[in-house]
C-alpha cells in the first residue's frame, strides 16, 4: 500500500529527510515518532503529494508519486485521508459543512452526505455540534472535526499528524480506538505522535522513529534503519557520509520531478466499507444525541457502494440479507 525507497527531501541547503526507506501493507498501523523538526510532517506531506518527490521513490495506493502528474493528484487524495496538525478547517462554516466538504467534491447526494456525516460525528461525540460554526467550538472539538473529515471518505490510507495533540489523555485513548477500527477494516494508518503513553498502551504496534531526517529506530523488517556509523561519523567537510553523498547528488539526474512523468492509470475502484464503530466507547456528547437519525438508515449510493458506519449494513451476497445487522462473525478478520 505504501512503498518508500531512499527518500530524501531538502528545503534549500537543509535536508529534512535523508535516505528514508520503508514499506507498509494494507491494514498496517505504524506510530511515527521523533522530536519536533525530525521530519515527520515532511514525510506525511510527501505521502499525500503535498510536496514533490525530489530524490528516491514513493508509491501510495498503487500510484507512483514521483511520476504522478498534477492532474492525477485528486485521484490520489480520494484514497488518502489526512488529519493535519493545524486542522485546516474553515472557521466560518459549520461542523457539518467542514466534514461534508470532501464528499461534496465527489458529487454525492445531499441526503447521502448528511447521513454519512452524522454516522461519523456520532462516534466522535460531535453530533450535537453539527450546525455550530467551527470558529465557535473548542480546540479539541476542532481537532475532532479534522479527524471526522479524514474518516468520512473511508480512505485506504490514513495519515494523522499529531491527531491527539490538543486532547486530554482519556479522549486520546478513545480516539485511538477509532483509528484501530479503520485499520481493522483494511486502512493503512501512519499515526505521528509525541505521546509515549499512547504508544505504551499498544506494545505490539509498529514504531518508526525519525531523528534529524533519518530513521533511527524501527521494530519491523519493512523499515531500513541507517547504520549508526553512517549517522554519526563525519566526512571530510564535517558532514555525515549520508549528508555528503546527498550534497554531491543535489544537482544530479535524480532530481527529476513529476512534469516528466508518464501518464498514470487510475487505481481500480474497489468498493470499501467503513468500520462498525459501535464497539468504540462513547465520546462526550454521544449519549445525549441518541435521538438523532441512526446510521442504519443510510441508503447505499450505487456509485460509492454501501456505507459501513455505526450500525450500518454489511455487504451481503444475497439481496434478502442486504439490511441484516453486522455480526461479530461477519466482520472482516485481519
Amino acid at each position: 500500500m505504501i512503498i518508500v525507497k531512499h527518500l530524501s527531501h531538502s528545503f534549500g541547503p537543509h535536508w529534512a529527510l535523508k535516505d528514508v526507506s520503508f514499506s507498509l501493507d494494507e491494514g498496517d498501523f505504524v506510530f511515527l515518532s521523533g522530536p519536533s523538526g525530525a521530519g515527520k510532517t515532511t514525510l506525511l506531506r510527501l505521502l499525500y503529494a503535498g510536496l514533490p518527490v525530489q530524490r528516491g521513490e514513493v508509491s501510495v495506493a498503487g500510484m507512483n508519486l514521483k511520476k504522478l502528474p498534477a492532474s492525477k493528484v485528486p485521484l490520489l487524495r480520494r484514497q488518502v485521508g489526512v488529519v493535519f496538525q493545524d486542522f485546516k478547517i474553515l472557521p466560518g462554516r459549520s461542523v457539518l459543512a467542514n466534514i461534508a466538504l470532501p464528499l461534496e467534491v465527489r458529487g454525492l447526494s445531499r441526503q447521502h452526505i448528511e447521513r454519512r456525516v452524522r454516522a461519523v460525528t456520532r462516534a466522535l461525540g460531535l453530533e450535537a455540534r453539527l450546525h455550530v460554526n467551527c470558529g465557535e467550538i473548542s480546540g479539541g472539538e476542532q481537532q475532532r472535526v479534522a479527524i471526522a473529515r479524514a474518516f468520512v471518505v473511508n480512505p485506504k490510507v490514513l495519515l494523522a499528524d499529531e491527531p491527539t495533540g490538543n486532547l486530554d489523555p482519556e479522549l486520546s485513548f478513545r480516539l485511538m480506538e477509532l483509528f484501530k477500527q479503520f485499520q481493522a477494516y483494511g486502512a493503512t494508518v501512519i499515526f505521528a505522535t509525541h505521546s509515549t503513553e499512547l504508544m505504551a498502551r499498544h506494545p505490539g504496534a509498529r514504531i518508526m522513529r525519525l531523528e534529524q531526517g533519518l530513521i533511527t529506530r524501527a521494530n519491523w523488517p519493512g523499515a531500513e534503519v541507517l547504520p549508526l556509523e553512517l549517522r554519526q561519523q563525519p566526512g571530510e567537510n564535517g558532514q555525515a557520509p549520508v549528508e555528503a553523498a546527498m550534497e554531491q547528488d543535489r544537482n544530479g539526474a535524480d532530481r527529476h520531478t513529476a512534469h516528466h512523468a508518464a501518464p498514470q492509470r487510475a487505481p481500480s475502484a474497489q468498493p470499501r466499507h467503513m468500520p462498525n464503530l459501535d464497539s468504540v466507547p462513547a465520546l462526550p456528547d454521544e449519549r445525549a444525541a441518541r435521538s438523532m437519525p441512526r446510521a442504519h438508515e443510510v441508503q447505499a449510493d450505487p456509485a460509492q457502494g454501501p456505507v459501513h458506519t455505526p450500525q450500518a449494513i454489511h455487504p451481503a451476497r444475497e439481496g434478502a440479507r442486504r439490511h441484516a445487522p453486522v455480526s461479530g462473525q461477519a466482520r472482516r478478520r485481519v
